[in-house]
């Protein structure tokens, strides 16, 4: 083969295949880069603002506490204050907003938005076996929501996460799933031969709504052919063994390391460009040495210095987790470049101060993406900048031509 001219839409066009592949090294160096991926991680109570912002904005801060255990990884992230949504609230509720941001969640009426994951896998349709993955360290609650507002179930079990994306299914599994998908096919169908009978008796307002419902069944039909394509294709070899399920879920480090460890894995093989991770607030006492009361207890610390100390504790061990998972996305290398600086991974919280159940003025760490980083960035913490003007810059840099998202009111640049 003369690899001298291939690039991958080359690739693509002589082999017959409408869907892109992963990176290879037989591109060579004047091939299309790798990729961007986007990486949502959300810690939902928060973290201790003393420890976590530095007193002095720009790239000469001095490290605060949490940020000094980041290190070694300084020049690869940027920090943020002064970003959130818009009319937030209902305590806890606003997680299920964090990535959506929808307005006034909790309240009478309210239905959900489209989450940005959701937003970017969407644009990116089948290109991977997974257009999106939702994980979570403890049950199936996620912040992936459809364009319906329709929460998508996160996988919390490492070993079937792995499973589905790397593990071979026997023969009658497989014809199995199939199964399934030509059910759900033929579900679909039958609505669609119903579609011109039920328009013909519906008032004009019923019709727009039953428009944008045979709209989404058009697509669901459009993705389970999609998904039905990747059926007949092995899945991924990698080295790595099945990880073992932790099931004390007291053990928050190690439910997080787990499913951190699984994201240069998800990424090598291009399983999936769109990852949402979310770290509950229901683990109890954690498993953490010096920790004696729950983390949800703990992060209503009332200033209590004996209940902060083993926040302190608890959040340092969560900030520690993110800096290895930096360490190893930074030890892969991919196209000249390493899997961070591919992928535009995000660590907040959608409570900038859990103990009053303040929404406003989220901890915000962007790293990787190929972006300049290695300073802290300030806004109005009164007047908060939208956090979706931030979402807007990665789902650009990502390569898709979008200039707002949800309560956006322009592109975050620094």
């Amino acid at each position: 083969m003369n690899t001298r001219n291939l690039n991958r839409r080359t690739f693509l066009r002589n082999s017959g295949v409408s869907l892109a592949i992963p990176w290879l090294e037989v591109f060579g160096k004047s091939a299309e880069a790798p990729p961007k991926r986007a990486l949502f991680i959300c810690n939902t109570l928060g973290f201790y603002p003393p420890a976590f912002y530095p007193a002095n904005p720009g790239v000469n801060y001095e490290a605060s506490d949490y940020l000094s255990l980041l290190k070694e990884h300084r020049d690869d992230l940027t920090v943020f204050s002064g970003l959130s949504h818009p009319d937030q609230g209902g305590e806890h509720q606003c997680e299920m907003t964090w990535l959506s941001a929808a307005r006034n969640p909790g309240r009478d009426g309210f239905q959900n938005s489209m989450s940005v994951d959701q937003y970017a896998s969407g644009k990116l349709g089948y290109t991977t076996r997974f257009p999106s993955l939702s994980l979570s360290s403890d049950g199936a609650m996620s912040q992936s929501y459809t364009e319906n507002g329709v929460m998508i179930p996160a996988m919390d079990r490492p070993s079937e996460i792995f499973s589905k994306l790397f593990l071979q299914g026997k023969p009658h599994q497989v014809a199995r799933e199939k199964e399934k998908l030509r059910d759900g096919r033929s579900i679909l169908d039958s609505l669609g031969d119903q579609r011109s009978r039920i328009l013909r008796k519906s008032s004009s307002s019923d019709q727009e709504r039953l428009e944008a419902y045979f709209e989404a069944v058009r697509e669901a039909e459009r993705n389970l052919s999609e998904a039905g394509a990747w059926m007949d294709r092995p899945k991924p070899s990698v080295k790595s063994p099945v990880p073992e399920d932790i099931a004390d879920k007291a053990d928050l480090v190690g439910r997080i390391e787990l499913l951190f460890q699984l994201v240069p894995l998800i990424i090598q093989t291009d399983s999936s460009r769109v990852i949402s991770i979310v770290i509950q607030n229901n683990h109890g006492i954690p498993l953490i040495n010096g920790v004696a009361a729950e983390h949800h207890n703990l992060s209503h610390h009332g200033r209590d210095p004996k209940k902060i100390a083993q926040l302190f504790k608890i959040e340092s061990a969560i900030m520690g987790c993110f800096g290895n998972l930096l360490h190893r996305m930074k030890e892969h290398q991919e196209g000249g470049a390493n899997l961070l600086d591919q992928t535009l991974t995000l660590l907040g919280s959608n409570l900038g101060n859990a103990a009053a159940h303040d929404p406003r003025n989220n901890p915000i760490i962007l790293a990787g993406g190929g972006l300049k980083h290695g300073g802290y960035v300030t806004h109005n913490r009164n007047d908060n900048t939208p956090l979706g003007n931030l979402f807007v810059r990665m789902l650009q840099e990502m390569g898709m031509e979008t200039d707002v998202f949800s309560t956006s009111s322009g592109v975050l640049r620094w």
